[in-house]
């Protein structure tokens, strides 16, 4: 599978930046998922579950206090109020 390139970053800073395979977050109008070659646009995160898959096979899920999502032809970028991500 292709992979991108995604940043999510918070108030305090980023707390990712790598290729993954896919991103799961809740929009406005429900639940997206954003794979390599997505067309490029911007939405509302709104709180709820994420999970993000990496190009090794694993995954990380956990919960996204909202935010802004920004798919771009080159990169995306998760500007989160809050994430879990340790």
């Amino acid at each position: 599978m292709s992979s991108y390139c995604l940043t999510i970053s918070t108030p305090e800073g980023d707390v990712f930046k790598g290729n993954v395979i896919r991103l799961i977050v809740r929009g406005v109008e429900g639940d997206l998922a954003v794979m390599a070659g997505h067309v490029p646009f911007s939405t509302v995160v709104k709180e709820g579950n994420y999970s993000v898959a990496f190009e090794d096979g694993s995954s990380k899920e956990g919960h996204i206090g909202g935010g802004l999502l920004n798919v771009g032809s080159e990169e995306t970028t998760l500007l989160a109020g809050q994430i879990d991500w340790e």
